[in-house]
C-alpha cells in the first residue's frame, strides 16, 4: 500500500518546508552580512540632463557608481524638450537643466521637491572644423565676416537649449551681422550643433566649451573660448522631482560635493556663484 505520509523533521515540519525555510534565513543572511552596500549595488536611477553635459556626467556616473555601486541612467536633451516631456510623464527623478528657466517651469507646475540647486555655470566656445582656413584666433567677427554664402554656421535652436539662446546673444553683442537663414543652422541641441561642425556640416558654429574640450570631439575641431560678459551667465541648475527616491537624493548631493565640483571645473564649467 502507498505511503501518502509526507517525510517529517523532529519540528513536525514536512522537509520541504523545512528547506523552503533553510533558503529563506540563508538569504536573509546573506542580505545581513553585505549590508547596505548590497542594496544599492541593485539600484538605479534615471535622470534627463541637458546635452552639454554628455562628457562631464560620462565621468560622474563612472565615479558614482565606483563609490557606491549605484547605476545612474542618463537621458540626455535638449533642457526645453526634457522639461516639457517630464511635464508629459516622462519616468525620471532628477532633471539636469543648462540653465535655470526651465527648473522654474517644473517647480511652478509643481513636479519637484523644492527649487533646485545651481550645481555650474556653462562656458561657450567658437569651433570649426580642425582643417578650416576660417581666423578662428580673430574672433567671432572675424569668422562670421570670412564666411562664404553658402557656408553654414550652427548652434542650438534658441527655443530649446540655452546654449543657444547664449549664442545668439553672442552674435548680437559681438555686433556681428546677422546671418543669412540659408547660413544659421540649428541643432536639436547643442551635442548637435557640435557634430555639424565636427563632421563639417557647417564650417563653424557656437558650442558648449565642455563639449569642445571633451577629448572625445575636440580632435576634429578647432576651440576659442568666447568671452563670458558676451552673454547671460549661463547658470545651471538641477532639481529633483516629486517622489524621487532616496537613492536620488544621494546622487543629487554628490553633485554638488566638493569631487564633483572638481570633474564639472576639468570639463570646462565654472563654480557656481
Amino acid at each position: 500500500m502507498q505511503n501518502n505520509h509526507q517525510s517529517m523533521r523532529g519540528d513536525g515540519l514536512p522537509l520541504r518546508h523545512q528547506r523552503r525555510r533553510c533558503l529563506g534565513l540563508m538569504g536573509a543572511l546573506s542580505g545581513a552580512l553585505l549590508g547596505p552596500s548590497w542594496a544599492l549595488a541593485q539600484t538605479r536611477i534615471k535622470v534627463a540632463a541637458a546635452s552639454n553635459l554628455k562628457f562631464v556626467l560620462a565621468d560622474l556616473v563612472v565615479l558614482y557608481k565606483q563609490q557606491t555601486g549605484v547605476q545612474v541612467d542618463v537621458n540626455l536633451g535638449a533642457s526645453g524638450n526634457l522639461a516639457r516631456q517630464i511635464l508629459q510623464g516622462l519616468p525620471v527623478e532628477q532633471f539636469i537643466s543648462a540653465d535655470e528657466a526651465w527648473v522654474a517651469e517644473l517647480v511652478k507646475a509643481g513636479r519637484t521637491v523644492d527649487a533646485g540647486q545651481r550645481y555650474a555655470t556653462g562656458q561657450l566656445a567658437l569651433v570649426v572644423p580642425k582643417n578650416s582656413a576660417l581666423p578662428l584666433s580673430q574672433g567671432l567677427v572675424a569668422v562670421v565676416h570670412a564666411l562664404k554664402p553658402n557656408d553654414k554656421f550652427a548652434i542650438a535652436n534658441p527655443a530649446l537649449a540655452p546654449y543657444g539662446v547664449a549664442a545668439e546673444e553672442a552674435l548680437q553683442r559681438a555686433g556681428v551681422r546677422p546671418l543669412a537663414a540659408s547660413q544659421k543652422v540649428l541643432g536639436d541641441n547643442i551635442g548637435q550643433a557640435t557634430q555639424f561642425v565636427a563632421t563639417g556640416a557647417a564650417q563653424a558654429g557656437i558650442t558648449a566649451l565642455a563639449l569642445a574640450n571633451a577629448p572625445e570631439i575636440a580632435s576634429a575641431l578647432q576651440v576659442l573660448p568666447l568671452p563670458v560678459h558676451l552673454h547671460s551667465p549661463l547658470h545651471q541648475r538641477m532639481v529633483l522631482l516629486q517622489g524621487a527616491s532616496a537613492a536620488a537624493a544621494n546622487w543629487h548631493r554628490f553633485l554638488l560635493s566638493p569631487a564633483a565640483q572638481a570633474v564639472f571645473v576639468r570639463h570646462g564649467y565654472a563654480l557656481p556663484q
